[in-house]
Order: C-alpha cells, then sequence, then structure tokens
C-alpha cells in the first residue's frame, strides 16, 4: 500500500500538478491548466524572438566585417597605385601624390566645404585633387585678406573652449571678483582732480568684463551649446578685445578730456544702477549734440557769434575712427550685461 502511495506521489509530481496549503490536489481548475499553457506559449515566444534577435546581430556583425575588408582592400589598392617611386635627382613628387587622405576624409571634407562629394565622372583621384585645389584657393584668399575677420574667430574659440570644458572635470574653485557695484566713482574727480579717474574707471572696466566672463562660464552646458549661446559668449570675448584700445589710453593717461568726463559718467551711473542716465552719456559720447550729425565745428562759412558754445565735446566721438567706435559699442555691451544682472530698483532707470 505504501509503494502504491509512492508511486501515485510520484506521477503528481511528475505531472506537475499544484497543490493547496501544501497538499496536492487530485484535480486542477481549466483557469490553471490556461494558465500554464498560456505560460508554456510564452516562453516558446521568447525563445524564438531570442533566437531572432540573435541571428539579426550575427548578420550585422558580418556584413559590418564584410565592408570593412572591403574598405581596407580599396585603401591599400588606392595606396600602391599611388605611390611610386621617385629616383635621386629626380624633380619632386608632385601635389596629388602628397595629398594622400582615405575617401571618408575626402568626403567629410568636401561636405564641410558645401561641396558635392563627387562630379559626374570623377574618379577618386580627381575628388582629392578637386579638394586639394579648394583648400589652397582658401589659404590664398585668408592670406590675402588677412586672415578670418574678428567675430568668425572668437566664435571658433567658444566652440575650442566648450569641447575643452566638457572633456575638462568640474568643480574647480573659481576666484572671487569685486563686486561692479563696489566703489562708486565720484563725478566730483572731472572738475577737481581728472588724474585720479583713469585707475578707477580702469578697474571698474576690468570687474564688470571679468563678472561677465564669469557670468558666460557659469551657463548651463546646455544653454553654451546652442547657436544663441554661442554667439553670446563670441560678442563677449569680442568685446574684451575692442576694449583693449581703451584700457591702453586709461592706462597712459592719454584719454581726451571730454571723453573721459562721458566716460566716468557711464561708470559712475552704471555703478548707481542707472541706467537710463548711463544711456544718455553713451549717446552725449557715441553721437553728440551737434548741430550737424557729421559733428563739425564750423556750422557755416561765416564766424557766428554761437560757435563757441560747439565744443568738442558735443561732436560725436563714434566717428572718429574705427577703433573709438569699437571701444564706445562695448562700453554699451557692458551696460546691457550690467542691466541683466544687477537690475534697478526703480523701472524707470531701465535703458530702452
Amino acid at each position: 500500500m505504501d509503494a502504491l502511495k509512492a508511486e501515485i506521489a510520484n506521477k503528481r509530481k511528475a505531472l506537475d500538478i499544484p497543490a493547496v496549503d501544501g497538499r496536492p490536489t487530485k484535480y486542477m481548475r481549466r483557469g490553471e491548466l490556461e494558465r500554464l499553457k498560456e505560460e508554456q506559449e510564452r516562453k516558446v515566444r521568447e525563445a524564438e524572438e531570442e533566437k531572432r534577435r540573435q541571428d539579426k546581430e550575427r548578420e550585422e556583425r558580418e556584413r559590418e566585417e564584410e565592408r570593412r575588408r572591403k574598405d581596407a582592400n580599396k585603401n591599400s589598392a588606392l595606396r600602391r597605385s599611388t605611390a611610386s617611386p621617385h629616383p635621386e635627382g629626380s624633380a619632386s613628387p608632385a601635389p596629388e601624390s602628397t595629398f594622400n587622405i582615405s575617401n571618408e576624409e575626402t568626403i567629410r571634407r568636401l561636405r564641410a566645404k558645401g561641396q558635392p562629394i563627387r562630379l559626374f565622372g570623377e574618379s577618386d583621384k580627381e575628388r582629392r585633387l578637386r579638394l586639394r585645389a579648394l583648400e589652397l584657393i582658401e589659404e590664398k584668399d585668408h592670406e590675402r585678406h588677412g586672415g578670418q575677420n574678428d567675430f568668425k574667430k572668437a566664435l571658433e574659440d567658444v566652440d575650442k573652449q566648450t569641447q575643452e570644458e566638457a572633456a575638462r572635470e568640474k568643480g574647480k574653485k573659481k576666484d572671487k571678483e569685486a563686486s561692479l557695484m563696489s566703489d562708486v566713482l565720484d563725478l566730483e574727480l572731472v572738475k577737481t582732480d581728472p588724474d585720479k579717474l583713469y585707475p578707477i574707471i580702469y578697474y571698474a572696466l576690468k570687474r564688470a568684463l571679468k563678472e561677465w566672463e564669469q557670468w558666460m562660464d557659469d551657463r548651463p552646458d546646455h544653454i553654451k551649446r546652442t547657436t544663441q549661446g554661442k554667439l553670446a559668449a563670441a560678442t563677449q570675448r569680442q568685446s574684451a578685445e575692442y576694449l583693449k584700445p581703451l584700457f591702453k589710453l586709461l592706462r597712459t593717461r592719454n584719454l581726451p578730456p571730454d571723453v573721459l568726463a562721458r566716460v566716468a559718467e557711464i561708470v559712475h551711473h552704471m555703478q548707481k544702477r542707472q541706467y537710463s542716465k548711463a544711456n544718455d552719456s553713451y549717446l552725449r559720447l557715441s553721437i553728440g549734440n551737434a548741430p550737424w550729425p557729421i559733428g563739425v565745428t564750423m556750422v557755416g562759412i561765416h564766424e557766428r557769434s554761437a560757435r563757441e558754445k560747439i565744443s568738442t565735446d558735443q561732436v560725436a566721438h563714434v566717428l572718429n575712427d574705427e577703433v573709438s567706435r569699437k571701444y564706445i559699442q562695448s562700453l554699451k555691451r557692458i551696460l546691457t550685461f550690467a542691466q541683466t544682472k544687477y537690475p534697478p530698483e526703480d523701472v524707470t532707470q531701465l535703458m530702452g
């Protein structure tokens, strides 16, 4: 009898009959049978999908290896066809023999220049010669025009710096700079002691530039990489370059008195967050209030009684030369940055 019970238990175990409360059941519900059937079908489907995925991956690897072998064979054949020995005393090799680059690199450079990657009936060798000719033309244009313009160069510097910052570890400590709004300039020095204005203006503008640069560096990476973010950083770099002549004049104390007074007013009102007044001083510096828009001091061929009232501070200094125009324009950009970072409490002091 015990042997019979053991045999029945073994049969039930082989049939995988579920147990209830730890005891084997004699019958199974239809729902349990359906669940077991669905489980078996799911396992079969998963096995088939895994097999199909593995087959697909294997085919992709085989195609990739075949493509690499073909590319390697093409490159080796190209090197053998272009490499030719030159006896001693012979002329130097032709330019095309020294310009051996892969087809992928040729295509990449042509696309970067906005050129078609292949012309009708053009061979690989002719395509490389066309690329070389385009690059030589660009190099000659670069030398003839004195290189790229400063704004494009600033954009390239921004791209380079962004890439370096992405690869570099973050968390470096940054030097704490003095606030832009500290040590407000005293306008009485314009009349009493103008020489003291030079170092005050110099360090105030230097602090403003440094804070502007720091503002650009503290932006999130996703903003830096956008077109607007790169243009903003390029504008900051360009303004720093344009202000170098002004800093030199401040160091040597060679700034004209009327220009010094206007710049002092701009710095004073900027430090007090009176941007509307600072903009008025900027307009008097850049445009002036002379009766003629070209900024002449002789308003006619005859001597006039009021001609002495037209002093040089009424003349538009932005028209004097290109260097003055650039650093005066950069002063307006610093005002715009200061207004963004340090908004005034009175909205009427905002620039238009």
